[in-house]
């Protein structure tokens, strides 16, 4: 924040203290929570405790504005005293280790972090020795500066703002006046095909549109304009159908038309087209009526306005003059399909209002054919083509008993389904799929992105996030207690041993715990298991495997077998599955430099295009047949011409990086080696419930969290080697590194939110990236 943030900042302030103080001028510890919006009881009662300068446990606006002067206009000792006065509990003048635990603590607490006393106790431990220089058992006020100043990136924030002490709403900044994002030189560069496919839907409309009024303007002005909106009419209400053709657009992707034709945008050309629909009837109706109120009133009518609208008596229409009657049925429904597709409707746990509103499309097209005597030699090619896809998808989706082997509820109510792949389902990497499960709902099919890879032979996994009607029912279902013993009373015996068997034998692939305890004479890294409540989960190094394995401190599989009782389980649940599917993300083994953007459960297309990577990338390693160096050659060729992938995954809390960090531990193995020109995968990991590096209240835990990564080699909230970064990703900064690192054309996929969506893109457009967004 700027010099002028910080006064509007100390302006509101003073409002929020006068309004709560009143008439008596002073504020208590209450209030003062109240007016700053401080959350955290510990910091609130600390920097209440600084400001109270006289000790009569309340504070004046005189005082405070004093103490806040310091944090805006200090000196950087004066700061760093501030800083360590916070930290100094009992005020005897130095910081010891039960101090700065209880400090640490609120830190977690406040960032939504929850870790075990004993990774509290390492924390403490890591920041506190690395700032005691002079083993005291103390930590004095030179000994935190000099420890400071080892982060630059804390000094800088010391410097920044007094906002960053104690955090505001958020200000509103005033921004300049700025080019329109759709007027810059970047914006059509990377939305070119986009932007002439529109221009040439908009010109055939028009054209349409000034053919149909010039040959019908002997029935007067609303008449033609009728006519050339019903024109419209025939060419929409087939095009939007076009736009759904899902398996010829993903037959049409492979093929050389990807690069002419923006088909990664189909869902947006499929809503522009469904408005254009619903605007052309709208006007086409009122023009009609229009027509009708007038010819009712000349002096020649037979006829009277209900019984031009409502009645088939005046003969008007293709079949037994039923236009007018069939032409307010279809204006009706267009216009319940549109509230129903609204952002609220889909996005407020109301899917199946939408699903099944839309399913009202094939009155309409029957409808329209009934109503105007031309729409049949519109429709008839694409109807047939829609038809057969239809047909094919079903006799795909029932061929071959599908069902859903094994099921495990992860945290933040994501359910993982593993199906029993067929022999005939092919698929690429970021494909979906529409899954119907009738145990659920027997008629309703939702479409999910398939999170394993091609590779994967035997099954395919689903990540299903509980967000609507379905979602939910589908997470209570495999959560009933009972649900075991009614679904294994259809396996037989035999089933059930052989995939517990398989189960545990592929938890011993995963660690041979006898060689990794044998391989310590060679200094070699050995690892640990953990089980799958522990935050830590998925692999890591272990100082000494074989003294806890003389313990019997192990992990063993029949311990972690034991979780599939309540949260992991077997099942033969009966699934048809229509698909696959393409979607932009086909795109990425034609990219050089991959930026792969997950937000949340968004992280599972990139799931399976993480895996389908690294499987690619274990073909191209090399070992040496004379010792055990190997190595990545970084080669190009026609499966993939990739380069460099930068992973990166936010989430809101730390239950959430649960879901995929055993696959992200692996493939943290999987390239333990560097290659000549550096990492071939990076992964950046982001929590938005933890304070900021910018917070100073955050200083103390972000410092002991790089402290004990470097020590362990790991990560203290997900346990994977990535170090997970507190708050938002500044986007500027991260596609600034990715474009300096110039490893060639960037292209960013993305999926999660819409509205940070919009946030990306803008910026892709500034570097030139070219920008993917997951969506169907």
């Amino acid at each position: 924040m700027s010099l002028d943030e910080d006064a509007r900042w100390l302006e509101w302030v003073t409002k929020q203290f006068e309004s709560i103080a009143g008439d008596g001028k002073e504020i208590d510890l209450d209030e003062f929570k109240t007016a700053l919006k401080v959350k955290e009881s510990f910091f609130a009662e600390r920097f209440f405790a600084l400001f109270d300068s006289d000790g009569s446990s309340s504070i004046s606006l005189d005082e405070l504005l004093g103490a806040l002067d310091l944090l805006i206009n200090g000196t950087e000792t004066d700061k760093l005293r501030f800083l360590f006065q916070v930290y100094d509990v009992d005020g005897d003048g130095s910081i010891d280790p039960d101090e700065l635990r209880t400090v640490l603590k609120s830190c977690l607490r406040e960032s939504a972090i929850s870790l075990p006393d004993e990774k509290l106790d390492d924390l403490t431990l890591a920041l506190f020795e690395s700032a005691d220089k002079d083993n005291s058992g103390f930590i004095t006020f030179e000994e935190l500066k000099a420890e400071l100043e080892t982060f630059p990136e804390v000094m800088e924030n010391l410097t920044i703002s007094a906002a960053n002490w104690l955090k505001p709403p958020n200000v509103e900044k005033q921004r300049g006046r700025h080019t329109p994002r759709y007027l810059t030189r970047a914006y059509w560069q990377n939305n070119s095909r986009k932007l002439l496919f529109l221009c040439a839907y908009a010109s055939l409309n028009l054209t349409l549109f000034l053919m149909a009024t010039l040959q019908n303007t002997s029935g007067g002005f609303c008449f033609m304009v009728a006519k050339g909106c019903g024109q419209c009419l025939n060419l929409n209400c087939t095009f939007v159908m076009i736009l759904m053709l899902r398996r010829c657009l993903t037959w049409l992707r492979a093929t050389w038309v990807v690069r002419v034709l923006p088909l990664d945008q189909n869902i947006l050309l499929h809503q522009i087209v469904g408005y254009a629909i619903f605007f052309f009837s709208l006007v086409h109706t009122t023009a009609h009526v229009m027509n009708f109120a007038h010819l009712s009133q000349s002096s020649g009518s037979t006829f009277r306005m209900w019984e031009y609208l409502l009645t088939t008596r005046p003969g008007i229409g293709w079949v037994h003059g039923s236009a007018s009657v069939t032409g307010i049925l279809v204006q009706l429904i267009i216009g319940l399909m549109v509230v129903c597709s609204s952002t609220f409707v889909r996005r407020s746990g109301h899917f199946e209002v939408f699903y099944l509103s839309h399913l009202s499309y094939v009155l309409v097209w029957v409808l329209l054919i009934v109503h105007c005597a031309n729409f049949w030699k519109w429709f008839v090619v694409p109807g047939v083509v829609f038809l057969l896809e239809k047909i094919v998808g079903i006799a795909v989706s029932r061929m071959g008993g599908l069902y859903i082997v094994e099921v495990n509820l992860l945290p933040s109510k994501v359910t993982h389904l593993v199906i029993k792949r067929p022999p005939f389902f092919h698929f690429k990497p970021g494909d979906y799929v529409y899954i119907n499960i009738p145990a659920i709902a027997k008629y309703e099919w939702h479409p999910f992105t398939i999170s394993s890879a091609p590779e994967q032979q035997d099954t395919i996994w689903l990540h299903v996030r509980s967000m609507g009607q379905w979602t939910n029912r589908l997470y209570e279902f495999f959560r009933q207690p009972d649900l075991q013993a009614v679904s294994t009373k259809r396996l037989t015996t035999s089933l059930r041993n052989r995939q517990s068997q398989r189960t545990q034998e592929e938890l011993f692939k995963a660690v041979d715990w006898n060689s990794a305890v044998a391989s310590n004479k060679d200094d070699a890294v050995e690892l640990t298991l953990y089980r799958p409540n522990d935050p830590r989960g998925g692999l890591r190094p272990h100082p000494n495997p074989a003294a806890e394995a003389e313990q019997g401190d192990l992990p063993a599989v029949r311990e972690i077998s034991a979780k599939l009782s309540e949260n992991h389980r077997f099942c033969n649940i009966k699934c048809y599955v229509d698909g696959p599917y393409g979607t932009p993300t086909r795109q990425i083994f034609t990219s050089e430099h991959a930026v792969l953007i997950g937000a949340g459960i968004g992280i599972t297309p990139f799931a399976s295009i993480l895996q389908s990577i690294m499987y690619r990338y274990r073909m191209r390693k090399q070992n040496c047949p004379n010792c055990n160096y190997s190595w990545c050659e970084n080669i190009k060729d026609n499966e993939m011409k990739l380069r460099k992938v930068d992973f990166i995954w936010i989430n809101r809390d730390q239950k959430s990086f649960e879901w995929f960090v055993s696959l992200l531990t692996k493939l943290e193995m999987d390239q333990a080696d560097m290659e000549p020109e550096g990492r071939f995968l990076e992964m950046h990991m982001y929590m938005t419930s933890a304070l900021s590096k910018n917070d100073m209240k955050a200083i103390g835990l972000q410092m002991a969290l790089d402290l004990l990564a470097k020590k362990e080699k790991r990560d203290s909230i997900t346990g994977l080697r990535t170090r997970t970064q507190p708050g938002r990703p500044e986007w500027s900064k991260v596609f600034q590194k990715v474009a300096q690192e110039n490893k060639g054309k960037v292209h960013v996929f993305y999926c999660g939110s819409p509205v940070l969506a919009k946030v990306i893109k803008a910026e892709c457009e500034h570097f030139g990236f070219h920008f993917y967004k997951e969506n169907f």
